[in-house]
């Protein structure tokens, strides 16, 4: 749902989200310059030849800085990329991730409208004529070469793509997400120090992808928010968060599942809930974070338990934010009913992200 995203001051020439106006596929897959804050969003469980299960994430962001539009200047850095790279890896025991900043320009970082496609220096994420999107990303000690293949159509997520974020009509977002992407490809691995270099493994898997859009998003009274994205065993998919204020309780929350017929039923703010079960504390930063939760759907509970504790990102040199975020198992009454990823922000220090 929502990434951590560079804040600028509002400005009345951002574009505003309003109601009225339905997201159209697939030209809504590109980048929306007039608006402040974009991010394609793409997390997902992968699984190696000898079956060791492994998450990653890769994000690419667009931010609009407010930055005088008459400025001829080649250089002028009216929009910013940000791109997040992480890998999940139990045998290593903690998050390898890596985070890159610079301004569009020179073919060097950009988010092109229409189509997705979106690059900062060799990190990419392009969508195919097809649907399917091919995803580089070489770090500092891991790589992702992967393929998303679709498999079921997008999943509109609000009112024809108008997502509430809080109380107010305009803390929304325009949102979309791609759940049961069919992944392909593969990843280096990362190393415990001193220990030997790998090559290349051989993955599959499935994905999640959300693109988002907006120029207001939080509520005054918001620290951050839990977010899951979930693909299930048979074929459904589960979007579920909640904003939450200073005392934990939520400011605005939604759901929406869709079976694998099609059918989507929406969840409102009373009917959503994300209750903590147990905490991890990170040795890095001493914050807590409730990694493993029960999440609340209407009539039904889904309980998520992470695929390892210390998933915590830490993009202070980019976004500015540290957060949990990482591939979680999610069961319903002892019995394991899919993947998926939960992000959990606003537990280090309370975000700020184009708020109003």
């Amino acid at each position: 749902m929502l990434s951590a995203s560079p804040t600028f001051a509002a400005s009345p020439e951002f574009a505003a989200v309003t109601s009225d106006h339905a997201i159209s596929l697939p030209q809504d897959t590109g980048a929306h310059a007039a608006f402040r804050t974009e991010w394609w969003y793409t997390t997902g469980w992968l699984t190696t030849p000898d079956n060791q299960p492994l998450g990653f994430q890769i994000t690419f962001f667009r931010s609009a800085t407010g930055h005088d539009a008459a400025d001829p200047s080649a250089f002028a850095p009216s929009q910013l990329i940000v791109a997040h790279a992480a890998l999940s890896d139990p045998s290593l025991g903690h998050l390898a991730h890596e985070q890159r900043i610079a301004r569009q320009g020179f073919g060097l970082a950009y988010a092109k409208p229409v189509n997705t496609d979106v690059k900062l220096d060799a990190w990419k994420m392009i969508r195919a004529a097809d649907g399917h999107y091919d995803v580089v990303a070489d770090a500092n000690g891991f790589s992702l070469h992967l393929k998303l293949t679709p498999t079921q159509g997008p999943l509109i997520q609000g009112e024809r793509g108008y997502s509430r974020k809080g109380p107010r009509p305009e803390q929304a977002s325009y949102y979309y997400s791609e759940p049961q992407l069919r992944v392909t490809g593969g990843v280096v691995r990362p190393v415990a120090a001193g220990g030997p270099s790998r090559g290349e493994t051989a993955v599959t898997g499935m994905a999640w992808l959300d693109h988002e859009w907006s120029s207001t998003l939080l509520d005054a009274n918001a620290v951050g928010w839990d977010w899951l994205g979930a693909n299930l065993a048979d074929g459904s998919a589960l979007m579920a968060f909640k904003v939450r204020s200073r005392d934990g309780h939520a400011v605005w929350a939604h759901a929406a599942f869709r079976k694998p017929d099609g059918e989507v039923t929406t969840f409102g703010p009373d009917q959503v809930d994300f209750t903590p079960l147990r905490t991890w504390r990170s040795p890095r930063t001493n914050t807590s974070y409730p990694v493993s939760m029960a999440v609340k759907t209407g009539l039904l509970t889904w309980k998520l338990d992470p695929l390892m504790d210390d998933q915590e990102l830490d993009s202070r040199q980019s976004t500015g934010a540290v957060y949990w975020e990482g591939a979680v198992r999610v069961s319903r009454e002892g019995v394991d009913v899919g993947r998926a990823y939960l992000e959990l922000t606003g537990y280090a220090n309370a975000l700020r992200v184009d708020r109003e």
